[in-house]
């Protein structure tokens, strides 16, 4: 059950904290690996959500799994008073709230660019230049994806605007023209 204002209030009180202390940037990397956890190990997740384990052991295991060094005491103490809360449940909704309200403070803007094959970083540092000279952002993170079904080209999004020069959209644009028929003299 998502409840998206509850992860934004959690995530506003940590990034206030984390201001208040100076300690900013050490938390943004904690929840960056906490989300690269939450990522890659389904089964974390679910134990996160799981009403039948109790709430001390799942404090034992997030301690376990963060262990000492690998996190941040604000980080530490904000999972234990998740836990105590009842709400670590929300964790991974809180961490995706954290990150998107950090990068708002620091004005980052985060753009998707999806190519059917890698691309160079002569080319990524190209379409960064060039979304920061023409949107006018001073701070800009890539986010690439490859998808082979593009055939060529790419998609660039930014923001709620995206930019689709793929091969793959050009041959739906042509079939559909097809579809229409507009080229033959309709005969009744």
């Amino acid at each position: 059950m998502q409840n998206p204002r509850l992860a934004s209030r959690y995530a506003k009180s940590l990034i206030g904290l984390a201001l208040e202390r100076g300690e900013l940037e050490q938390v943004y990397a904690d929840m960056q690996w906490l989300q690269a956890v939450c990522k890659s190990n389904r089964d974390f997740v679910n134990l996160l959500r799981s009403p039948i384990i109790r709430n001390d052991t799942k404090r034992k295991i997030i301690e376990a799994v963060t262990l000492t060094g690998k996190i941040g005491e604000i980080t530490s103490g904000f999972n234990r008073l998740l836990v105590a809360k009842n709400r670590e449940r929300f964790l991974p909704e809180i961490i995706n709230a954290f990150i998107a309200q950090y990068k708002e403070h620091k004005n980052i803007r985060t753009i998707q660019l999806t190519t059917a094959f890698p691309v160079t970083d002569a080319v990524k540092t190209a379409i960064v230049e060039q979304v920061k000279k023409s949107a006018g952002f001073e701070k800009v993170e890539l986010e690439e994806k490859v998808n082979p079904d593009l055939i060529g080209g790419f998609v660039l999004q930014v923001g709620d605007q995206l930019v689709d020069a793929s091969v793959a959209y050009d041959l739906r644009a042509i079939a559909k023209q097809f579809e229409n028929n507009d080229f033959i003299y309709k005969v009744r």
